[in-house]
């Protein structure tokens, strides 16, 4: 089967979840049109668990994703993202930390490229990878997302709403 979406309402705005048979491979946010690359709107077993899980951690509820993924990436990326998934919910590292993590500490720049180019993110909690100096940096999504992802994960939810 090919790519399928589903659209949801979420406290940082519209989000699209995009994923084929074998498992997610996309969260959009910030969602203003949908690009024909997502492929149609339609429930599927992925998808459904994606907007379910998605739901349950922004209740505050959930705190590690199960769903199966299926991003496309490089090998780096794909190693860097995995070390993503490692960093505890409510917990930051810096670029240097995730380089330290993969072997190499020269990597930070690859790392933050990686880190920048992850489609899953959330899921994948690259909003969790700060700036050395404790500051937040870039995310694709818009420093206001990942602030207030990082203040739901700090049980701030004053913050987040």
């Amino acid at each position: 089967m090919s790519a399928r979406h589903l659209k949801m309402q979420s406290p940082i705005g519209l989000l699209a979840v995009s994923a084929v048979d074998e498992g997610l491979t996309y969260v959009h946010m910030g969602v203003e049109e949908v690009k024909d690359a997502w492929g149609p709107e339609e429930a599927t077993p992925v998808l459904e668990a994606a907007v379910d899980q998605l739901e349950a951690y922004f209740a505050g509820d959930l705190k590690e994703f199960d769903v199966p993924l299926a991003a496309a990436g490089t090998p780096f990326q794909q190693r860097v993202w995995a070390e993503l998934v490692k960093i505890p919910y409510g917990q930051t590292c810096s670029y240097l930390d995730v380089a330290n993590r993969l072997g190499d500490p020269k990597a930070v720049r690859a790392v933050g490229l990686a880190n920048g180019r992850n489609p899953i993110a959330i899921i994948v909690p690259c909003h969790r990878v700060i700036g050395a100096n404790g500051k937040l940096t870039g995310y694709a999504g818009g420093l206001w997302r990942k602030e207030r992802l990082l203040s739901l994960e700090r049980g701030e939810p004053a913050l987040f709403a």
